[in-house]
């Protein structure tokens, strides 16, 4: 009894020093941080206020690891966001907001449907903003090494937007990751691509719809918005696709689609216009096929996510009245992060560069894939469907 109190006593010493050690690299990171933003031009007062007040977001760090666009599934994925519901809310609000719409459309050149399936996929149309703190959980998030450099930016930024809107530094809230406002942007994006759309002299993302609408639509246009393009289009693959040409890196003319066999989702034939797409497959050979064009890229400049970028493009159609996605086959896929670690550990034993075996489905470990499967005489979709996986598991064997 008295040796079980003795290892008790160790223990929570232990994890009391740990605790303690934590919390003082910590503070010492975020003294860094205010530091950072002093020599960015904040006030030194507003910094020290800010700084003494600043404390880690455990929750943030294990939201970051696991962000449904790399862990989901596309039809889990897309279940969730493109629902019946919010394409009705969509068009409701696109109707009491449609003369401010068509002032966004003549100056941006963004339309409707596009403003609205962004503010809808981002925050179901403001009905949930989030309420964590945005310093908070920049700092955390800056403080821990996965990308550091990147929320240590956004940090200072979002101080810099607190003293230049006069907002309450400690009174931002937000998404996990620091994002803020209806159509939720990072600091950085509300300091350079914000604007005042309701005329009141104030930019303000969380209480004002007319400043964020007017803002998603600045910042698609500087991201390269081209009026007069879609963001592409579900497709038929014919049964004997060449599936080595798929992926965002892979841009054909539509001519070289139509000549490969590819046609819309109706069947019938591509559109004659000057185009460049790519071919994507989100669930691999067995599920939908999207012909995508230079607005679907403009789009993952927003989230660099192919599920959201397809979530946001399928949603504006259907906010306009066009069919819903032919998910046939998807539902039963998945995506275990325990399988996808055991495939990227093998394919780097044999030679194919898939990363760190993390459990998500990056570009890295996207190219692996494919590599391993065209070796293998499989379908170079990039998708580790059951019968890639197995193969992969029979390499594994010792």
């Amino acid at each position: 009894m008295l040796l079980i109190r003795l290892i008790l006593g160790y223990l929570l010493f232990f994890l009391s020093a740990l605790s303690a050690a934590d919390e003082s690299s910590f503070a010492a990171c975020a003294r860094g941080l205010g530091d950072k933003a002093v020599a960015a031009g904040v006030d030194a007062a507003l910094v020290r206020g800010v700084v003494a007040e600043l404390a880690p977001l455990e929750r943030v760090i294990a939201l970051d690891r696991k962000q449904p666009e790399f862990v989901q599934t596309f039809a889990k994925y897309l279940e969730t966001r493109v629902t019946a519901a919010r394409v009705r809310e969509g068009q409701r609000l696109m109707t009491e907001h449609r003369d401010f719409l068509q002032r966004l459309l003549a100056e941006y050149g963004v339309p409707p449907r596009y403003l609205l399936a962004f503010w809808g996929l981002e925050t179901n149309y403001g009905s949930y903003l989030g309420k964590i703190p945005t310093l908070n959980a920049l700092a955390t998030l800056a403080c821990d090494p996965r990308r550091s450099s990147f929320f240590a930016e956004e940090f200072v930024d979002a101080l810099r937007l607190a003293q230049r809107e006069s907002l309450p530094p400690m009174a931002l809230q937000g998404s996990w990751a620091g994002a803020v406002g209806h159509t939720q942007f990072m600091p950085s994006s509300y300091l350079r691509h914000a604007v005042d759309g309701d005329g009141d002299g104030q930019i303000d993302l969380w209480r004002s719809e007319r400043d964020a609408l007017a803002s998603g639509a600045n910042f698609l246009r500087n991201l390269g918005w081209r009026l007069g393009e879609r963001w592409g289009r579900q497709v038929q693959l014919p049964a004997a696709f060449p599936y080595e040409l798929t992926g965002l890196h892979e841009r054909k003319s539509l001519g070289f689609w139509s000549a490969q066999g590819v046609t819309r989702a109706d069947g019938g034939p591509l559109p004659d216009v000057p185009l460049q797409g790519s071919i994507l497959l989100p669930a691999g050979h067995r599920g939908p096929a999207f012909l995508i064009y230079e607005n679907f890229r403009v789009a993952m400049r927003w989230n660099q996510s192919q599920s959201y970028a397809l979530s946001v493009g399928l949603l504006a159609d259907q906010l306009v009245g066009m069919p819903s996605l032919n998910a046939r086959r998807m539902a039963g896929d998945t995506l275990a992060k325990a399988d996808l670690e055991i495939a990227q550990t093998t394919l780097n034993k044999l030679g194919y560069d898939a990363g760190k075996p993390d459990g998500i489905l990056g570009s890295q470990t996207r190219s692996a894939l494919r590599a391993f499967q065209k070796d293998n005489a499989l379908p170079a979709d990039a998708y580790p469907d059951a019968t890639t996986l197995a193969a992969l598991k029979a390499h594994a064997l010792p």
